[in-house]
């Protein structure tokens, strides 16, 4: 099991650039994908993004590769030729116009940083592999964390599908005596209403058989077991699990909820009621998984 979250980071250097890639991931249903690039290697990103998906298959991923050098940018080149060309020329207009020239420090300074440039990047297909092999590494480190908090996923969903067993199991035990406490509940009313019908009165034993088919649980509870076996045996299977866990669960909401319908009783109902809040909790948990 892998959740949706995860982050991964890498570093290399190129052409006196230092090349970072970094990988991170939220909740998708599908797999989205979001990658930045420079502007010279965006030809890169489709090797990229064939490169996660290999990694991902649900999420919104997120992929910047960054370059960073001196000044903020690549390695500063400094063209001392040009330098002493604008030199030359300032010095022969001073002399046209009978203006004393004396370059100062300030002034080399000055032309000198109006006309510095970046050191050029090396093409995409030159770097292409030294990205994918910082994007291998930094997926490398994203898919690890995915996993390991996979894991403390999994250890969460089941212990709540113990939960879930149990409440199952109480409204199990309960429901064979709902219907000899509501055959209890009619006589006693009958009583009261002075109407002293007997037990095996054919009236008696209709309404007692339409209660008995009305409230049977029993194969919602069968339907039951059998999903959270089904959910039980994909929490640990490989590869993409959360949409078929998200069905499975839909099912055992639908199961729930006809139980509660037909539930007749306090015990049943409150049993339900920790049923659905319990599935809530692991819906809501399912939606990291990928």
């Amino acid at each position: 099991m892998r959740s949706m979250t995860g982050y991964g980071r890498a570093t290399a250097a190129i052409a006196g650039y230092s090349l970072t890639v970094q990988v991170s991931s939220v909740n998708r249903k599908t797999l989205d994908l979001a990658i930045k690039l420079p502007d010279d290697w965006e030809s890169l990103e489709s090797s990229v993004a064939e490169q996660v998906r290999r990694a991902a298959a649900r999420g919104r991923v997120s992929v910047a590769v960054e370059l960073t050098g001196a000044k903020g940018g690549g390695e500063v080149v400094w063209d001392d030729a040009e330098i002493a060309a604008t030199l030359d020329r300032l010095e022969a207009l001073a002399l046209a116009r009978g203006v004393a020239f004396a370059p100062t420090p300030e002034l080399l300074w000055s032309i000198a940083n109006s006309q510095r440039k970046l050191a050029e990047l090396p093409s995409a297909e030159e770097a292409a592999p030294v990205v994918a092999e910082a994007v291998a590494e930094a997926l490398r480190a994203f898919v690890a964390m995915r996993a390991q908090e996979g894991e403390a996923l999994l250890v969460d969903f089941l212990a709540r599908l113990r939960t879930l067993r149990q409440h199952v199991d109480a409204v199990a035990a309960r429901a064979p005596a709902v219907a000899p406490a509501y055959r209890e509940q009619l006589l006693q009313r009958l009583r009261q209403a002075g109407l002293e019908l007997d037990v095996n009165d054919e009236r008696v034993l209709k309404e007692l058989a339409l209660f008995a088919d009305r409230i049977d649980v029993a194969e919602e509870l069968t339907r039951l077991r059998s999903h959270f076996d089904q959910f039980a045996t994909l929490l640990k299977a490989s590869g993409e699990i959360g949409r078929k866990a998200e069905f499975i669960l839909q099912e055992i909401g639908r199961e729930v909820n006809t139980i509660g319908s037909k539930a007749n009783d306090l015990t049943i109902s409150r049993a339900v009621i920790e049923l659905k809040n319990e599935l809530e909790r692991v819906r809501e948990q399912i939606a990291n998984v990928e």
